[in-house]
C-alpha cells in the first residue's frame, strides 16, 4: 500500500474501532487525577494495567498526594509495588517524579514531550500517554498492543517490534485529533480480539481491513 493508501485505511479502522468501543477509556484507572496517571504509566513498564490498577488502589490510599508519595520511605513504596516487577527502580523512580512535580512543577504536569521525558523513568510511550489524556496533544502510544495490531494491519512489517518507529510511522497515518482514544481503543481491541497468541480473526469485526494471515 502507498502512504495515501495506508492513510485511508487507517481512517476507515479508526472509525470501525469508534463503533465496537464507543467509549474511548484508559486502562489505567487515574481517575482525572493527572499524577496519578503519571506514576500508574510508570509502573505499567512489564506489568498488566489490570495489575497496576489493583496496586494503585492501596499505593494512593496510603498516599494520597504527590507530597505524601514524594516524603515516603523508599522501602515503603517497594512494599506496595512489589508485584509489578523492577520494583526497587520503579519505587525510587516513583518517589523522584513526586518530588520533581511539587518542587519544580508546582504539582502540574507539563504540557511538552521535551519536560515529560525529564521525570525518572518517563519514555516516549508515558509521555505520549500523558499529553494525550491531559492536553489532547499526545503522539501514537507504541505500547505492546499498538505495535502487533498495527502491524498486522499492514501499516509496516509485522517483524517491526521498535516503539519509536512505529511511533513515527503511525504518527503520519492516524489523525492527530483520534490519536488519543485510537491508542485506548487499540488496547481493548487487542484484549477481546486480536491477542498476540491467538488472534481470533474469524471473529474479528476488522478482519476486511486486515493485512495478516
Amino acid at each position: 500500500m502507498t502512504k495515501q493508501q495506508k492513510r485511508a485505511r487507517m481512517s476507515e479502522i479508526v472509525n470501525k474501532l469508534k463503533e465496537v468501543y464507543p467509549e474511548a477509556v484508559c486502562a489505567l484507572e487515574w481517575n482525572g487525577e493527572p499524577w496519578k496517571l503519571l506514576i500508574m504509566g510508570r509502573l505499567s513498564a512489564q506489568c498488566t494495567d489490570a495489575r497496576v490498577n489493583t496496586v494503585c488502589r492501596e499505593l494512593f490510599a496510603a498516599y494520597p498526594t504527590p507530597q505524601a508519595l514524594a516524603n515516603a520511605e523508599i522501602s515503603d513504596i517497594e512494599r506496595y509495588i512489589r508485584s509489578c516487577g523492577l520494583y526497587h527502580v520503579k519505587a525510587q523512580n516513583t518517589k523522584d517524579a513526586c518530588a520533581m512535580l511539587v518542587n519544580d512543577y508546582h504539582g502540574v504536569l507539563p504540557n511538552t514531550m521535551e519536560e515529560l521525558l525529564k521525570f525518572p523513568g518517563v519514555g516516549r510511550k508515558v509521555a505520549n500517554l500523558l499529553l494525550g489524556d491531559l492536553y489532547r496533544t499526545g503522539g501514537i502510544v507504541a505500547d505492546t498492543h499498538c505495535i502487533r495490531i498495527c502491524g498486522r494491519f499492514g501499516m509496516y512489517p509485522e517483524s517491526l517490534k521498535d516503539p519509536v518507529k512505529v511511533e513515527k510511522i503511525m504518527n503520519e497515518l492516524v489523525a492527530p485529533e483520534e490519536i488519543s482514544d485510537f491508542c485506548h481503543r487499540i488496547v481493548q481491541f487487542g484484549r477481546d480480539t486480536c491477542s498476540a497468541r491467538a488472534p481470533k480473526c474469524n471473529e474479528c469485526p476488522l478482519r476486511e481491513l486486515c493485512e495478516h494471515t
